[in-house]
């Protein structure tokens, strides 16, 4: 009976074999065909066991060799079931296939002989074992491509032809359930809630990942978040339950997918779905990504098989397991597709790229945050060909935000797995957590070098530089243009201003009484999108710079915070961030993005970029004999009031509640509401920290009144040439073209040979209108790096504005040659293509451009035009459609008016190049109280809201260059 039942089961195990490897899938007749060969390979290797000598002695001699290889594979297999075959066993899985392909091979070749098949001959029995191993090669071939090829290019994330036209036509529609988010699930369902609370069961195989997650940010970003919940319960009490939707595609799954986020969330916040946050099964459960448009413009799948692996029954969960850690293949296809390896960028833009529209807002189309578009043009992702720097390699999301981490999880990577604490900026939910380790991993995230900050220059007080106002380009949004898109910089006409530089290397003596200008720059090296990150309307982020002098004097202090360090920072700081306005001129403090309808100004640093700050310091005649400066770039998530508002946030009892409008809210609130039942460890308002990213210091000698005035002083060294390169560059960014050149011109001469200083000095020469400068110097950068893509593109710049069509087309194909998914790239050679009348060609190209991103403004206004050119006016209307859905509103600009004129400090921050005075240090620590509207409050001990958007804080009668020579609202 053995001898007659051995080759039945190798033909099914071989059969089956095939199969399992080619067609991997998590359904129940899988599992079955599973169960089925690990039994017949039981059974099999036992009668093989029994025969074993017997099948030897009858065999020829490469039957023989046949019957031992199939044996070594049984007793791998047999090994196997005991080990499972997860990836560090693969090799071992992959040797057990390969004995039992050749040894199934040999024994078809000996058996097909023994039966007259290319018999007798020499010749004849190789060519029959030649053919058989063909036969068994093409087999595995067919079987790898299926399993792998097949698989990889199934579910790539690949952007539609168009945007929509309205929000409308994203997701299911207004008709939906999940609307205004634009995620979908298969089959049109909802999905239970326990779904998405069931994290737990992945930790028997995922102990480390699920610890790590535990912590995260994403476990705490639904209603177990003080501050999401006290936002979505705001958003709700005003403008209703559906809008906020528009969250929960991302923030709530267990919430919204099953229907629950139709009843306000005041009612169930405590119930287990509002505090599941984002568990593992909601990212890992994304079938597909319809585009980088974001918004969670995804598919979830709901695998049913799910609820083995949740079974309380433990058979049920142990054969789960065991059939996971046999063949993990069907459970890695579910929840790890392709795309969150190969395309983690465009995955994580699903949730990290918003914009708003009017099922949220009652408004129009707005942008409302943007990670991915800024990292795609930069030179971080290897995309962008006009950056100032580039890394080593290119970067994605998860070298920086999922760092390897060491682990003996199942699915481990040489003893490594991409951690699932996801470090990046948030303090806030670890203190209120009192989660002491996730903090402290946090911190060190933040204070990992990835920005820098010098103190570099320092200029007489007379020779300051004409403010000029932010270019409309960069406030039409309220997130801020990077490479991504054409940046307009309004250039300033004031002549470069004599400096001394680096400050600690020319060691400049100070006069007492003299007021001097302190430039000091801060540098983004080591992030991949806009610093700050993510909701920049939402965080304290900015530049303090102190001077105390040897008597321990502070003589000067811009960006002092309150309450020794823990209150609201003072509003004349250097802030980075985006300052929008409701409909009313009221800041937009309360995470209500979607009462936004104007932008007073957006400060943000591109990736491998510079900001230079700019101070006026007084040096009084009482300081000591040396003065030290220290400077700080300061980041507290989240920003001071909204903290306040989110633990105890409430309606000013004493004064009258506004109407409801989703377009405003003119209330005033305080801050003694309850806090019992707060989403944090302690029913207290928690003192979030102020996180020091990056400082430096530098002190300088002080001299008398009546010694020599303050001369320009500079000591080129050649590891400075990045420190005089970021100087310049803060500067070309802000408009100061003149003085952008004059440090870069001293890269130049630091090093003649690099063409940095040479493109950048181009790069302002274009902006400034002088071609024929600009030329020169290109030129030159061209004759020292000749591929050097930067440089090409500026140089297509004056070729194009010598009316030279061909020659700076010819020059752009150079760049895209070697970044061809550089969108203004493109797009400058569409529009070429559209001034030669080249129609066909420009759509063509400018098509490209949708591919990389369908919202992309100028594509669609040149798409217009060029289909206009060509006669087709249905295509041409459609781009106009949504050339004007995406295009800001100008006219909005105008609420910022009264606004400005009641926030002078905003105001001058709105400036490109401007300066930051001193807060008045006689009376620090006693700023008086007082109420304030648009969201400004005062706590129940009376303390003002006195931060950057809050209350007004008197400070000394020194006004700005910026604000004396453009007036109070410019």
């Amino acid at each position: 009976m053995e001898r007659r039942a051995l080759p039945w089961l190798l033909a099914f195990l071989f059969l089956s074999a095939i199969y399992l490897y080619a067609f991997p899938q998590a359904n129940v007749f899988y599992a079955g065909v599973v169960l089925c060969h690990v039994l017949a390979g039981i059974l099999a290797s036992i009668y093989l066991a029994i025969l074993l000598f017997r099948v030897l002695r009858e065999s020829s001699l490469l039957g023989r060799v046949g019957w031992i290889l199939i044996a070594a594979s049984a007793v791998i297999g047999l090994v196997l079931i005991k080990l499972g075959t997860s990836r560090s066993e693969l090799n071992w899985l992959y040797l057990h296939i390969l004995l039992a392909l050749v040894g199934s091979g040999i024994l078809f070749a000996d058996w097909a002989g023994r039966r007259g098949w290319l018999t007798p001959t020499l010749g004849k029995a190789a060519l029959r074992y030649a053919v058989c191993f063909l036969a068994v090669s093409g087999v595995a071939a067919g079987a790898w491509y299926l399993r792998n090829v097949r698989w990889q290019n199934s579910a790539r994330i690949q952007n539609p032809t168009d945007a929509p036209e309205t929000m409308d036509q994203e997701g299911d529609g207004p008709k939906g359930d999940f609307f205004p988010s634009s995620a979908q699930v298969y089959g049109h369902q909802k999905i239970p809630s326990k779904f998405f609370m069931e994290s737990d069961s992945c930790q028997r195989c995922h102990a480390d990942i699920y610890k790590q997650w535990q912590s995260s940010a994403h476990h705490f970003s639904s209603f177990n978040n003080q501050w999401y919940r006290k936002s979505i319960e705001y958003m709700q009490d005003r403008v209703g339950t559906k809008p906020s939707k528009w969250c929960g595609g991302c923030h709530d799954p267990a919430v919204l997918y099953s229907g629950l986020m139709d009843t306000p969330i005041k009612q169930i916040v405590h119930r287990p779905e509002s505090q599941a946050g984002l568990g593992c099964m909601m990212c890992h459960s994304i079938a597909k990504v319809k585009s980088t448009m974001g918004q969670g413009d995804f598919y979830l799948e709901y695998p049913k098989l799910h609820e083995l692996a949740a079974s309380k029954n433990p058979f049920v969960r142990s054969l789960h397991d065991f059939l996971v850690k046999l063949n993990p293949e069907p459970h890695r296809r579910v929840f790890l597709k392709p795309f969150m390896r190969s395309q983690t960028p465009e995955f994580c833009a699903s949730c990290h790229k918003v914009h708003l529209d009017v099922p949220v807002n009652n408004y129009r189309w707005i942008r409302g945050f943007n990670e991915y578009d800024n990292w795609q043009a930069s030179g971080v992702s290897g995309q962008g060909a006009r950056s100032f720097y580039y890394p080593p390699h290119s970067q994605q999301c998860a070298d920086c935000h999922m760092p390897l981490t060491q682990s003996n999880d199942f699915g481990n990577m040489n003893g490594f797995v991409h951690s699932h604490r996801f470090p990046g900026a948030n303090t806030a939910v670890p203190t209120a957590n009192d989660d002491a380790d996730q903090l402290k991993l946090t911190e060190k995230f933040l204070k990992s070098g990835i920005l820098s900050v010098d103190i570099f220059a320092v200029s007489p007080e007379l020779v300051q530089a004409k403010g000029i106002a932010t270019p409309q380009s960069d406030i039409q949004t309220t997130f801020a243009v990077g490479e991504e898109a054409e940046s307009k910089i309004a250039a300033a006409t004031t002549e470069a201003s004599p400096i001394s530089a680096p400050l600690n290397r020319v060691q400049p003596t100070l006069r007492r009484g003299d007021t001097v200008r302190v430039d000091v720059v801060v540098r983004t090296k080591k992030i991949g999108h806009f610093f700050p990150g993510g909701t920049v309307d939402a965080y304290d982020t900015w530049l303090e710079l102190k001077a105390t002098d040897d008597k321990n004097q502070t003589i000067f202090w811009s960006g002092m915070v309150e309450d020794n360090g823990t209150g609201p920072v003072e509003k004349g700081a250097h802030f980075y961030r985006s300052l929008q306005i409701d409909g009313h001129g009221n800041p937009i403090n309360k995470r209500n993005a979607w009462s936004t309808r104007s932008v007073v100004y957006v400060r943000l640093i591109p990736p491998g970029a510079a900001d230079t700050v700019h101070y006026r310091m007084h040096v009084p005649e009482s300081i000591g004999s040396k003065i030290t400066l220290h400077a700080r770039l300061c980041y507290r998530k989240f920003a001071w009031w909204n903290t306040q508002f989110a633990f105890a946030g409430a309606l000013d009892p004493s004064k009258p509640a506004s109407e409801l409008a989703p377009g405003y809210d003119d209330n005033q609130y305080v801050f003694s509401g309850s806090l019992k039942g707060v989403s944090a460890k302690e029913e207290k308002i928690p003192d979030v920290p102020v996180v020091a990213l990056a400082e430096n210091e530098v002190t300088l000698n002080v001299a008398p009144h009546n010694a020599p005035a303050l001369q320009a002083k500079t000591d080129l060294q050649a590891e400075d040439w990045q420190r005089w390169n970021d100087y310049g560059i803060g500067l070309l960014l802000q408009g100061d073209l003149k003085g952008a050149e004059a440090a870069f011109q001293k890269v130049t001469e630091i090093d003649p040979k690099n063409p940095d200083g040479w493109v950048n000095i181009g790069r302002a020469a274009v902006q400034e209108g002088d071609m024929d400068r600009a030329r020169t110097v290109l030129q030159k950068a061209l004759a020292i790096s000749p591929e050097l893509a930067r440089a090409h593109y500026f140089y297509a710049r004056v070729l194009r504005s010598d009316g030279n069509y061909d020659g700076a087309a010819a020059e752009l194909q150079k760049v895209l040659g070697q970044y061809p998914r550089d969108r203004v790239a493109l797009n400058d050679l569409g529009r070429i293509y559209f001034l030669q009348r080249k129609y066909a060609e420009g759509v063509k190209v400018l098509k490209s451009v949708l591919e990389i991103d369908p919202e992309d403004l100028q594509a669609h206004y040149n798409l217009m035009l060029c289909y206009s050119g060509l006669g087709d006016e249905k295509q041409a209307h459609d781009h106009q459609v949504r050339y004007l859905r995406f295009k800001a509103d100008e006219a909005s600009q105008n609420i910022t008016g009264p606004y400005r004129q009641l926030h002078p400090e905003d105001n001058n921050e709105r400036q490109a190049i401007h300066e930051h005075v001193s807060v008045p240090l006689p009376i620090l620590g006693r700023m008086s109280a007082r109420g304030v509207t648009g969201g400004d409050a005062r706590r129940s001990t009376n303390h003002v809201a006195t931060a950057a958007l809050g209350g007004r804080v008197e400070r000394g009668s020194t006004v700005t260059a910026a604000s004396k020579s453009n007036g109070a609202a410019n």
